[in-house]
């Protein structure tokens, strides 16, 4: 299988696990989950579904010598993500708003419900290994570190927003390195570059008014979906137009869903102010402080910039929005 990432270009892919996990049923429903959410009426050029980012990181792995069993982790990373990404966090009891991490919550417990297992025991590998985060380390580290899956998503969604082009993303790749289960940058500018891009795309998009907006306005029409039973939590585990057509069904005879279906659709108004509001609202925020090399040393962008500590301090914390709609 030739494979053409918009980030990384050409692969031939041919091993066969990772073929049959590409095409098994529970991957390439990853196609109709958009990465941001319910991102059409907020973020309109934000059109990255999961797969292509799930891909991506596999991709990335490869790129950069992993083990097979990194890059199959890799790929196999967003497979519990339920329809809208994130909003689902907004719909369900479970308040995790500031934290965003339920689909790692439910990981174990989805993969082995699908048909992934059947493919691990065919091929002789131990699904309880991959899907150890333990185990895979240029995959996935605790912030403020970066690992695989955030260095695809900041370069996938720094194109999709047009705030990088092709030469900027080949400058930060050509400029990375991945060893001793470390990613690091080769110079201080390379690094430093890399990290205020992240620092910009996430508080204009990853914690900007819109995406929390989304955030809010999706979790409420989804978790008054529910309530009724219009949908159930199964239903969620479906794409991301499948959940809507079910909702859509019941509009026109229920007039509170109609209306928290035109503010899911940004049909309401709204202010946004901390004086003033009927709804209290958080979301994850992140900030990196990754390492590069100089004289045979690893260092970090806050060893050289001291003020840089306390912007990743200050943008780790969950940011809160006080907003009321109009009725």
């Amino acid at each position: 299988m030739v494979y053409k990432d918009k980030i990384y270009g050409k692969f031939n892919i041919t091993e066969p696990i990772i073929l049959g996990l590409i095409k098994c049923r529970a991957m390439q429903r990853l196609k109709g989950i958009n990465q941001y959410g319910y991102a059409g009426a907020y973020l309109s050029r934000a059109k990255t579904n999961r797969f292509e980012h799930s891909l991506g990181v596999s991709c990335l792995l490869r790129k950069y010598g992993a083990p097979l069993e990194e890059q199959i982790s890799g790929l196999l990373h967003d497979i519990s993500h339920s329809a809208f990404s994130h909003c689902i966090e907004y719909a369900l009891e479970k308040k995790t708003f500031g934290k965003q991490n339920h689909q790692d919550d439910i990981f174990e417990e989805y993969i082995k419900k699908t048909g992934i297992p059947g493919i691990f025991k065919r091929y002789r590998i131990s699904l309880d290994y991959i899907i150890d985060d333990k185990n895979f380390p240029l995959k996935e580290k605790s912030l403020p570190d970066i690992c695989a899956d955030r260095i695809d998503y900041l370069l996938r969604d720094a194109l999709c927003f047009k705030m990088i082009g092709k030469k900027r993303i080949n400058y930060f790749l050509n400029n990375l390195e991945a060893k001793n289960e470390k990613w690091f940058f080769k110079s201080y500018q390379s690094a430093k570059l890399f990290a205020k891009l992240f620092y910009y795309i996430n508080k204009k998009y990853y914690t900007g008014l819109p995406t929390v907006l989304m955030f809010a306005s999706v979790g409420n029409c989804l978790k008054y979906a529910l309530n009724k039973g219009y949908i159930s939590k199964k239903n969620l585990y479906a794409t991301d137009k499948q959940v809507l057509n079910k909702v859509k069904k019941n509009i026109k005879k229920d007039k509170k869903l109609n209306l928290l279906w035109e503010k899911m659709n940004k049909k309401s108004k709204f202010n946004s102010d901390i004086k003033n509001y009927n709804l209290k609202i958080a979301c994850k925020s992140r900030a990196i402080d990754p390492l590069f090399i100089k004289n045979g040393k690893l260092l970090r962008i806050s060893d050289i910039d001291k003020n840089w500590k306390k912007i990743v301090e200050k943008e780790s914390k969950p940011k809160e929005y006080f907003i009321k709609f109009e009725k």
